[in-house]
């Protein structure tokens, strides 16, 4: 059960922390059991043309590709057409006595194959120059510098490892790998935004990719471009609402693009990343925050980045695509758990009927602090926070327009009341809180 409440919280934060973070825009949606309980696309498309975002403009995902590349993998090897532990030179012959020549597409699939992760040239990732096409590709992974570690040996990621498996694709059906997606995924699952590489005929339904702030004080807008042989790596475009569909058809129990035993085998652990915190599967990203196991990946495309988790447990998926190059998208996708870990683990009195009445967002001149109801209970956030549950506060109600901090660091104001100023409407026109100070409602600035 996913709370109402704080998925509506949630969205609220979300429009904060992107105008909080100047993130371009923000483009989210959250699934629960296949269905939609959230959409939001809050920012600009385009900030200096000034073209609001939508939520239908279309996002590069990235190495969110990788996981489409791994299910095409899986349908294949479901029908028999290929086997994971096939060495890689049985399907493209150009690397027979090779470095690469015997590792295995599943090791390919699970960055075990201990291949280089962008050629000795990468200067594609910062659009100098074309991404490699066939050829270069094969020219790369057939240098003896293409084995970096040993097979089997630790998890080394590799867009070009990627690339091979796509090549590999088009072999066995005989098809363009575009063509493959979409008999085999977009097809059947009805995905008309979604797609293996650049459009060009939906150039205008882009959202335009933007430069860091890290070394510059605007942000300019960085192209998008073909990402040629490399596009069953990172080439894939899509919404928010058709990322989160196509992960809610891997979820456990949905037999839409894979039978049960290759979904086991996609969310596998194959490696760890980060002990206790993450690991890989075929082509999927496996991250443990709080109470959840998730599955999902993230993506960086020059101008994007992009995050989706997938709650087995749950069945929720959230996905958050922002479209700026140093965009935050893995901490807001994150902080909905975080949420959820903070409303489950609330021990504090539940609030009554039309407690809605004291939510919302106040300033200071101190601090800006948000009262939220998560799961039917109040509390006290810090939406500037990297996650708003970062030390939160417990809220009861003691009257009918105080509220009183229960709980927090003892260096704050617990066990001191929040008295409420409404106006005849019942609009707040301000609230005495910690320390005794007053915030007021905070109207958001525009960009």
């Amino acid at each position: 059960m996913v709370g109402q409440d704080v998925l509506d919280y949630y969205a609220s934060w979300l429009a904060y922390r992107r105008w909080f973070q100047r993130v371009p825009g923000v483009q989210a949606c959250v699934l629960v059991d296949g269905q939609p309980r959230l959409s939001l696309a809050d920012g600009f498309a385009d900030e200096p043309a000034g073209v609001p975002l939508t939520e239908g403009h279309l996002f590069r995902i990235a190495s969110h590709s990788k996981t489409f590349t791994a299910v095409l993998m899986l349908r294949l090897a479901e029908r028999g057409e290929l086997r994971l532990d096939d060495q890689l030179s049985a399907h493209l012959p150009e690397l027979a006595g090779s470095e690469l020549a015997g590792v295995t597409l599943r090791e390919l699939l699970g960055h075990g194959a201990g291949v280089i992760r962008d050629s000795e040239d990468g200067d594609f990732w910062q659009l100098a120059r074309p991404y490699p096409d066939t050829g270069q590709l094969l020219e790369i992974a057939g240098l003896p510098s293409a084995a970096v570690q040993p097979r089997n040996d630790r998890f080394k990621y590799s867009n070009i490892g990627y690339g091979l498996l796509g090549l590999v694709i088009e072999r066995v059906t005989g098809a363009s790998f575009a063509d493959v997606v979409a008999k085999e995924i977009t097809g059947p699952l009805g995905l008309t935004d979604t797609g293996p590489e650049l459009n060009a005929d939906r150039a205008s339904e882009y959202a335009a990719g933007h430069s860091a702030l890290s070394y510059a004080r605007q942000r300019t807008v960085i192209e998008h471009v073909d990402t040629r042989a490399l596009a069953a790596a990172t080439g894939f475009y899509a919404t928010a609402a058709e990322l989160a569909a196509f992960f809610s058809a891997l979820l456990p129990g949905e037999t839409a693009l894979l039978g049960a035993d290759a979904g086991r085998q996609l969310r596998h652990r194959e490696w760890d990343i980060k002990a206790g915190e993450s690991g890989y599967g075929l082509g999927l990203i496996l991250n443990r925050i709080g109470d959840h196991d998730l599955f999902g990946h993230s993506g960086g495309y020059p101008g994007h980045i992009t995050r989706t988790f997938a709650c087995r447990d749950r069945r929720l998926v959230v996905s958050v695509l922002t479209n700026a190059i140093d965009g935050p998208a893995e901490p807001l996708a994150a902080t909905l758990f975080r949420l959820l870990d903070t409303a489950a683990a609330a021990s504090h009195q539940p609030a009554p009927a039309g407690s809605e009445r004291f939510t919302g967002r106040f300033a200071s001149l101190w601090a800006v602090q948000d009262v939220a109801l998560l799961d039917g209970r109040l509390f006290l956030l810090n939406p500037a926070a990297a996650s708003p549950t970062d030390d939160p506060v417990a809220l009861e109600l003691v009257d009918d327009s105080t509220l009183r901090m229960v709980s927090g660091s003892g260096t704050g104001s617990i066990g001191e009341p929040l008295r409420y100023d409404f106006a005849p409407d019942g609009s707040i026109r301000s609230v005495r809180g910690g320390s005794g100070m007053t915030l007021r409602p905070f109207v958001q600035p525009a960009d």
